[in-house]
């Protein structure tokens, strides 16, 4: 048994991009304006107006925030705004939506940010099993980042990966 070990994989030029690669912040809070509104469901301007400008924004220093409402009340757009200009006083960013629009929009930055050029005439293995933080849409923007310049797209392991596509000759 002098025989070396080869590595196929290594050897076979494959690249893989693993998703949890991706570093997710360390401060994220939600900010939930339902204990702003009457009784939970009604926004009274002049009430919610004093709320906001009392709210003690600190608390949010360089954090990343995503703002939402829990209740089923109908929140106008102008109440939105006015959370937003006193957190962006605040923190790194501001996400209106729930935990799951903010990780979409933070993946989104993310691969947005990411140098494809790399990947060019490569066969790509997208890794499986990541963090269920990362939300699908940044595996269909990874993808139609990569499908104008990489030769193949793969999701799983080198062992067992999909093929999801392959450019045409």
């Amino acid at each position: 048994m002098s025989e070396e070990i080869v590595n196929r994989v290594q050897k076979s030029g494959l690249v893989t991009i693993d998703m949890d690669d991706i570093e997710l912040p360390k401060k994220i809070l939600e900010l939930d304006i339902k204990c702003w509104l009457s009784e939970g469901l009604f926004l009274k301007e002049k009430e919610y107006r004093t709320n906001v400008l009392s709210h003690d924004w600190s608390k949010y220093k360089n954090s990343y925030v995503y703002v939402h409402c829990s209740s089923d009340a109908i929140i106008p757009t102008w109440a939105y705004m006015m959370v937003s200009s006193q957190l962006e006083n605040h923190t790194k960013k501001v996400t209106m939506g729930n935990k799951k629009r903010f990780y979409e929009r933070y993946f989104e930055n993310a691969i947005n940010k990411l140098d494809f050029t790399i990947y060019s005439d490569k066969s790509v293995i997208i890794k499986g099993c990541s963090d269920e933080k990362i939300p699908i849409s940044a595996y269909h923007l990874i993808t139609t980042k990569l499908k104008p310049i990489a030769k193949s797209i793969m999701y799983g392991e080198a062992c067992s990966a999909v093929p999801v596509y392959k450019k045409s000759n």
